[in-house]
């Protein structure tokens, strides 16, 4: 069941996908708040697809911890679920993303529509010093940057691996920094074809003010994060019928168990 549960949802994902690149061509020569509707929509409709097709149901919490304007949004990131399923929950989201995928037919046009923050990584120091002043540009028209402080996805319970560049970016912007926790590599995991049923959790934990020394946030976004998102973890391992806990996930049950002694 879990199998063909998994198979008709990954069908719909990328079906779906593929008609709404189309479908979103219009939009080209709209305003860019119809480009972001569409995105939103686009978003919204694969996390109920998720809950009706896949079997996994999912819990938004802490909303009300999301800014009303300009804010740097630090994500955990397990999975391609929050890829897809956070933009519709901002107001005015943006990413930064490699300048490469710009090339991409319909994907790029989109992005470069939606101002969306292009990083040019062979272009070393300029090309941080450039994605920064495009950054503050962005969040000080109150948009959301959304930010996965990691670099990439990590396995459910691997141990964290935190870059600098995410307080850089909070030492120069100026906005409220917001951690996000979530269990999400549980269910959709990252290199897995399977969508395992149960209740993924994505909540917004309290902001971080601006104008705090960058080496103290660094270090309580991280044990923000980590903590309730191996919380988080454990909430999903104690319901019945548990999705599986992969094997780089072990490192969960050691910081689990010293926790606990």
């Amino acid at each position: 069941m879990v199998f063909l549960r998994s198979l008709a949802f990954n069908v719909f994902f990328y079906v779906h996908t593929f008609v709404w690149l189309i479908l979103m061509l219009p939009t080209e020569v709209m305003p860019r708040a119809a480009l972001m509707w569409s995105v939103k929509t686009w978003a919204r409709i694969n996390r109920h697809a998720l809950s009706i097709i896949g079997g996994v149901r999912v819990e938004l919490r802490g909303l009300s911890n999301i800014p009303a304007g300009g804010a740097l949004i630090a994500s955990k990131h397990q999975s391609t679920f929050e890829t897809v399923s956070l933009l519709d929950l901002f107001s005015d989201p943006t990413y930064v993303l490699k300048k490469e995928l710009l090339s991409i037919p319909l994907f790029g046009w989109y992005a470069v529509k939606a101002d969306q923050i292009p990083v040019d990584r062979k272009a070393g120091r300029a090309a941080l010093i450039a994605m920064t002043e495009r950054a503050r540009v962005e969040v000080g028209r109150g948009r959301q940057l959304i930010i996965y402080p990691e670099g990439t996805r990590r396995p459910a319970g691997a141990d964290p691996a935190y870059k600098h560049g995410i307080v850089n970016l909070y030492r120069d912007l100026g906005v409220p920094l917001v951690p996000v926790a979530l269990n999400s590599g549980l269910f959709w995991p990252r290199h897995g074809f399977l969508r395992h049923p149960g209740t993924l959790v994505l909540e917004f934990l309290p902001p971080i003010p601006p104008g705090r020394d960058p080496e103290e946030v660094f270090l309580d976004l991280q044990r923000a994060i980590e903590t309730a998102t191996d919380d988080l973890i454990a909430e999903a391992l104690a319901a019945p019928n548990p999705p599986p806990l992969p094997p780089e996930g072990e490192p969960w049950r050691r910081r689990r168990a010293t926790s606990s002694s």
